[in-house]
């Protein structure tokens, strides 16, 4: 599998993009991730990083590697195409990498999001920040391309053609449909966020992102519309809403898992069931600060898990 320049531009400049990765029922997780241009053209890999200490993820891609990286912001990054990527591969964590590739990943890093701090304080309190950000490569299978990042349009497709048919629906949940979070103050966030990207399983069984606008909210769910088609039906689905600024410093998250039905008019109700979020300080030492601290608990609680 390889690719065009216009598309490596996209994978090499995009300072942030989706990742949508399987639940064992069905459903989607979406969720930001930082690709930091990793990426090998020759061995058609691309790449993102990730922390060891976030363990559901990574027994998630232990379980089924299948994922989707979506590259649909433009902001901040070197990428000037117009172009919205979902690129569908297997994801390996590199879970030791050699001196090589920690060399690469400080150094790519580095160009996109600064230099790290350095001194007696900062390599202690970011030891374990920096030492369990490993990287994923993705080995490449689907590439899907739409000529702008709201989806209008048919795709192009390099490598396997996309099911004709859409997938069907899906079984519904044994606790209901319905809302199990507060919906209007999911659809509030998500529609303060510059981003939103919707997740599914498609008919073959390879996530798919979608960006999504949030047209209302209230009790009954998030009201969806999107450019590209939704599948018709109730489904399991994960919801992202994101900003973030230079350098990602100023991030907000907010992700959802939950319940979709498209109706006949292609657009959709959401049913957020879980929820998480965050909004990290716009002052980097604040949020280096943070990202220590959250480092050391995620390392901690990972050994826990492992008994």
């Amino acid at each position: 599998m390889t690719w065009d320049d216009e598309t490596d531009a996209i994978l090499d400049g995009d300072l942030t993009a989706a990742l949508g990765y399987r639940t064992p029922l069905g459903g989607t997780v979406v969720q930001a991730v930082a690709p930091i241009g990793l990426r090998d053209r020759a061995a058609g890999e691309a790449g993102f990083t990730t922390s060891l200490g976030f363990s559901k993820k990574l027994v998630a891609f232990a379980r089924d590697p299948r994922v989707a990286l979506a590259f649909h912001a433009r902001e901040h990054g070197t990428a000037t195409s117009p172009r919205y990527l979902l690129v569908q591969g297997r994801a390996t964590v590199v879970e030791r990498p050699s001196a090589a590739e920690v060399a690469e990943v400080a150094a790519l890093a580095a160009a996109r999001l600064g230099p790290p701090k350095r001194g007696v304080f900062w390599d202690r309190w970011l030891r374990e920040y920096y030492q369990v950000r490993v990287p994923v490569r993705v080995a490449v299978e689907r590439i899907v391309t739409w000529p702008d990042l709201r989806c209008e349009g048919p795709p192009v497709v390099a490598g396997p053609a996309l099911p004709e048919a859409p997938p069907p629906a899906q079984r519904v949940p044994r606790g209901g449909t319905g809302p199990r979070v507060d919906a209007a103050r999911a659809g509030a966030r998500v529609r303060g966020c510059a981003h939103a990207l919707l997740g599914f399983d498609g008919a073959d069984g390879w996530p798919v992102v979608v960006p999504v606008e949030v047209t209302a909210a209230d009790a009954t769910g998030l009201r969806l519309r999107a450019a590209a088609p939704l599948p018709a039906g109730g489904r399991r689905a994960g919801l992202l809403g994101h900003s973030y600024r230079p350098q990602l410093v100023g991030l907000e998250a907010r992700q959802y898992t939950g319940w979709l039905e498209v109706g006949d008019d292609g657009t959709g109700l959401y049913a957020p069931h879980t929820e998480n979020g965050y909004r990290a300080p716009a002052n980097k030492t604040l949020l280096l600060l943070l990202n220590g601290l959250l480092a050391k608990r995620g390392v901690r609680q990972a050994a826990r898990s492992r008994g």
